[in-house]
């Protein structure tokens, strides 16, 4: 059952929500010195912000060692369970997400941290499931990192299913798994409205887009460009219904520069993400993604570092406020149903964003006023 009152599940044709901004630098792996300052201070004013501008969602990234270079990109980080329920506690429309590595967390503790927040919330809590892939991440809790992708989401799906278990059965019972023997497992409360709240999962891999496909409300998915991606979010959206009779929308990822003219906005692209670009960083980053040198041609791997640089090796929206609605409007011409947004410095950016592009995309039909 869809719940009325999270925006998740609005009337707009084309979701927006913020991306990643719980950790310092945001998605801008760059050493200027307005890049993202990830304080508490900054990411209630962000969230205030964007509930106001009628944002639909702000999704964070669970962090828990940075990059190194200069900036120890994403090194600083607020703890995204938290974070989320704070957040809630100071806004009135807009869905936050809390994005859990399901091997660093107990499935009954989250069941009823995620029900409490939900409580708090009113229904407007968020759920981003990941099933891991940062090995370093892993070692620092002691565990090992499987090496192949089924093994991670079977761990997923089981812990996933006995969230639902307690969220959707009342009373108590036993849990026999591959991976979680379970006595008189429980949650209450339940979820508010005993309902289940928005589940999403970012994943490109085969196995990523079957959980994704069998559990979730929307995947996201790192599109290269809006043709290509067209058939991509066919293919996922034919899975979902062929196998698990479901809908599943299909989400990107993006990070914007948009100032009055295109030539300003590629002027500042350059000087943050090539010039003040933290070298070290883009280099680890690339590197934990498998993104070698020895692996693709010298021009690709020096494109991809500028885009990393920008915005973590997402889309780009750089240009004017028509270019950057009309690629927005491209990306819906895909297929997908929304879009995360990330800004060097999301404060002081989101406005001119909100008061140019998104009359825009009104006009265009993609959001109401």
């Amino acid at each position: 059952m869809r719940r009325p009152h999270n925006a998740m599940f609005n009337q707009n044709a084309f979701k927006l929500g913020l991306f990643s901004p719980n950790c310092s630098g945001g998605m801008a792996v760059t050493t200027v010195p307005e890049r993202w300052d990830a304080s508490w201070e900054n990411n209630l004013r962000l969230a205030q912000l964007a509930d106001a501008a009628g944002i639909e969602f702000l999704l964070p990234i669970a962090r828990w060692a940075g990059y190194g270079g200069a900036t120890d990109f994403q090194g600083d980080s607020l703890e995204t369970i938290t974070w989320a329920a704070g957040l809630l506690a100071h806004t009135q429309r807009i869905s936050v997400f809390a994005t859990a590595h399901a091997a660093f967390l107990h499935p009954l503790m989250a069941a009823k941290q995620f029900a409490t927040i939900d409580h708090l919330a009113g229904g407007r809590f968020g759920l981003n499931i990941v099933c891991g892939w940062n090995q370093p991440e892993y070692e620092m809790f002691g565990l090992t990192l499987p090496a192949d992708h089924a093994t991670r989401y079977r761990y997923g799906q089981e812990w996933w299913d006995i969230i639902r278990q307690v969220w959707e059965n009342p009373g108590s019972a036993d849990w026999d798994g591959e991976f979680f023997k379970l006595k008189g497992a429980r949650c209450s409360p339940r979820p508010h409205g005993h309902t289940l709240p928005p589940v999403m999962n970012a994943g490109s891999s085969s196995e990523g887009r079957e959980f994704a496909a069998r559990n979730c409300d929307f995947l996201f998915t790192v599109m290269i460009d809006p043709e290509r991606g067209k058939a991509d979010v066919a293919h996922i959206q034919a899975l979902a219904r062929a196998r698990y009779q479901r809908e599943l929308a299909v989400f990107t990822t993006t990070y914007v520069v948009c100032r009055p003219t295109r030539r300003e906005a590629e002027e500042y692209h350059h000087h943050y993400a090539v010039t003040h670009a933290d070298g070290p960083a883009v280099e680890r980053l690339m590197q934990l993604q498998g993104l070698h040198a020895q692996s693709f041609p010298p021009a690709m791997i020096d494109a991809l570092r500028v885009q990393f640089a920008g915005g973590h090796g997402v889309y780009p929206l750089v240009g004017d406020p028509d270019f950057v609605a009309e690629e927005i409007a491209r990306i819906h011409q895909a297929g997908y149903a929304g879009a995360t947004l990330a800004f060097v410095d999301y404060a002081a950016e989101l406005p001119y964003f909100v008061a140019e592009v998104l009359p825009r995309l009104v006009a265009r039909g993609l959001r109401s006023a």
